[in-house]
């Protein structure tokens, strides 16, 4: 099989950008060869240590958010993922977020938390809880002092004032955060008193957002039968936390917004609807109103007499009607009576027997038919019209007919 170079590059790049291992990935190195593009604002760099180099580009969008100036030399930790520069045919890596190197050994526990968490389905979409369409009452984790729950209260209080906060004040940081934090869980799970809850806390360093990362408190959250915002940090900071939580908001300030609706927005569409429902209200009273004038202005109503009278004169010409052709009726099965009762007449035994006619009958009460089934002296009995005579055979005569008889 021949194959040209782009459709192998192409290929190997599909490879790089299907692997998932490579599409959110943390590399420390050293900066070397490094060039800012004037005019795309782009930075374009290598990062290498002992053993190895690889290429790297951080676009203009993401390295207009660096809090320091990298330079040759430097050693850091660049986030982003692993593609195929197909032009060169080298792979490289897209920076999205970087910083100095120091803390290397929190992102290694970090990514083998995260793998470890993910694998076991502690992450899996289908596992995440619905939030409440209209909660009556929030429960907020976070630190009474911190600048995150005054951003929650006041953010609740003017989108939505029904519902009621409940805070549970915790450690967000240091000995003790993780404990406190599973502490003020199993109080909201077991009480059940509030329909969400938001955890979280303000921005820092991952050493400070690490009690988030914690094994316990991601295990914890998972099996929270109440849905969860998680709101830990600044929109770039991601922790475990996130990841377990049902939704993730990138400041407490948004965790508020989704985990209310907005009052405003349901008292505009009541209003849209109450409007709605009075045009539909005031359509049909106009449809109704106009029926019940024609019903006013109609004869019937304004001389009810004339509408009776009419209706009395129908009612009697359809009694008429029925009476009429009742007897019409009546005579037709009459007249047909009188015929079959004159065709029964004419076929009836008594008058046949009138004619001089007989049934003659043996001592059995048998009819008999004809003279073979007599014998002399054969006791029979003769039926006549006006009575019966006993009598006995004294000689048998049988007449013979041709076949045309």
């Amino acid at each position: 099989m021949t194959l040209t170079v782009s459709a192998v590059t192409k290929y190997i790049k599909a490879l790089i950008e299907g692997d998932a291992n490579l599409s959110n990935v943390i590399i420390e190195g050293e900066i070397s060869n490094l060039k800012l593009h004037r005019a795309s604002g782009h930075l374009y760099f290598s990062l290498k240590d002992e053993g190895a180099v690889i290429s790297a580009v951080m676009f203009r969008s993401a390295a207009s958010g660096l809090g320091f100036k990298p330079e040759d030399g430097m050693k850091v930790l660049a986030k982003g993922r692993i593609s195929l520069y197909e032009k060169s045919g080298q792979y490289q890596i897209y920076v999205t977020a970087m910083k100095p190197a120091g803390l290397g050994d929190l992102h290694v526990a970090f990514e083998k938390m995260k793998r470890k968490l993910w694998e076991e389905g502690l992450f899996d979409p289908a596992a995440k809880k619905p939030l409440p369409e209209y909660p009556s009452r929030i429960g907020v984790i976070t630190s009474r002092s911190g600048a995150a729950v005054r951003d929650i209260l006041n953010i609740i209080g003017r989108r939505y004032p029904l519902a009621e906060v409940l805070l549970y004040p915790v450690l967000v940081q240091g000995d003790g955060a993780v404990d406190s934090m599973v502490e003020a869980l199993d109080y909201f799970d077991r009480e059940r008193n509030a329909d969400v809850i938001i955890i979280g806390r303000g921005g820092g360093s991952i050493e400070d957002l690490w009690a988030f990362n914690e094994e316990k408190l991601a295990r914890r959250l998972y099996a929270l039968t109440i849905p969860v915002i998680s709101a830990v940090g600044h929109e770039t900071d991601t922790t475990i936390c996130d990841y377990v939580a049902d939704l993730r908001a990138p400041t407490p300030s948004a965790a508020a917004e989704l985990a209310v609706p907005d009052a405003g927005e349901i008292k505009a569409s009541l209003l849209t609807l109450e409007g709605k429902l009075c045009s539909a209200l005031r359509a049909k009273i106009v449809h109704q109103r106009k029926r019940l004038d024609v019903i006013l202005g109609s004869r019937a109503f304004r001389r009810p007499e004339d509408f009776f009278d009419r209706r009395r004169l129908m009612l009697d010409r359809v009694i008429s009607g029925i009476s009429g052709a009742g007897q019409k009726r009546i005579s037709r099965e009459k007249l047909r009576l009188a015929v079959l009762a004159e065709r029964i007449d004419g076929r009836s035994p008594i008058k046949i027997m009138s004619a001089g006619y007989g049934l003659i009958r043996n001592e059995s009460g048998e009819r008999i038919r004809s003279v073979c089934e007599m014998r002399e002296d054969l006791k029979i009995s003769v039926l006549m019209a006006d009575g019966e005579a006993s009598c006995t055979v004294d000689g048998i005569t049988q007449h013979v007919r041709d076949g045309n008889e």
